[in-house]
């Protein structure tokens, strides 16, 4: 039986082969814009200012830190020039692999955080931008569990806010668990919040450069369109045809406001999403 084609390792690929074209680095996460001009120059910048306060949340001393959903190790690797101790728990084998190569002192675990079985007595359970894949209780309670004594949790994500509603407005951006159920259920938990700050004002400019990308490609894609009906108007039929047979209607949509539209604005972001930066700790008995 011919093997199905893993799309998402061939996007991941690309997307990060293009990340590091332009910044030098495989950095999948989103960048801090405070004072800096919204421009691909600038997003290196961007997402080393947003690692650097990301940092800032961490105790002092030599840390052991699991790095949850640790994407290509470009963190991990920061983490290691400064002489921390770091894990990585990744499920894909594509990144996996990226971590090994990116941050080889580090020890990786290609599984998902649901499944890993690794031996406990972190410093610091670590969540950037890979909260939001994993049911948050389970998050929460196995991070909890794998701390030693005085151990922290930090979060660093995406959350939708009170605006957005799954069944009824169509945000089309950002993503994540919505923020007051996170809070319910951190509430019923023994943890405490030890630090709270609230960027999503400062990451949301990252929403409109990757649309701007993706406006260029669907401004290319159209021209070509425009190119073969003049010149191959069969082919051209024979490609749409193809594409209807394998996309559906609302995946055709999802491409075309991809690629043609300009939802995803730093406005629309700000509305329906929270980004928090989060520290949490065990609450103490007594």
């Amino acid at each position: 039986m011919a093997r199905k084609p893993d799309t998402r390792a061939v996007g991941l690929d690309v997307g990060l082969a293009f990340i590091k074209w332009l910044t030098g680095a495989e950095n999948l996460h989103y960048g801090l814009w405070d004072g800096l001009e919204v421009t691909a120059a600038n997003l290196r910048r961007a997402q080393d200012a947003y690692t650097e306060k990301l940092f800032r949340l961490l105790p002092e001393g030599r840390l052991r830190i699991l790095d949850i959903g640790g994407g290509a190790g470009e963190t991990a690797k920061k983490l290691l020039a400064l002489d921390h101790e770091v894990e990585i728990v990744v499920p894909s084998a594509f990144l996996a692999s990226r971590c090994r190569e990116n941050a080889p002192g580090a020890r990786v675990h290609e599984c998902r955080f649901e499944d890993f079985e690794g031996e406990g007595g972190f410093d610091i359970c670590l969540f950037s931008e890979s909260f939001q894949y994993i049911p948050v209780a389970i998050a929460l309670e196995k991070s909890s569990a794998l701390l030693k004594d005085g151990g922290e949790i930090i979060i660093a994500d995406c959350f939708r806010s009170d605006a957005f509603s799954a069944g009824g407005t169509k945000a089309t951006v950002g993503g994540g668990h919505h923020v007051r159920r996170f809070l319910s259920t951190l509430e019923a938990m023994p943890l405490e919040i030890l630090h709270e700050k609230d960027i999503t004002a400062s990451v949301a400019p990252s929403v409109e450069l990757e649309q701007g990308f993706f406006n260029v490609l669907g401004y290319g894609i159209g021209r070509v369109d425009e190119e073969l009906a003049r010149s191959r108007p069969k082919l051209r039929w024979a490609l749409h045809r193809a594409m209807r047979l394998l996309l559906s209607e609302r995946k055709r949509a999802r491409l075309d406001q991809r690629f043609n539209q300009r939802t995803r604005t730093a406005e629309a972001f700000e509305k329906y999403n929270r980004y928090l930066m989060l520290k949490l700790g065990v609450r103490r008995r007594g």
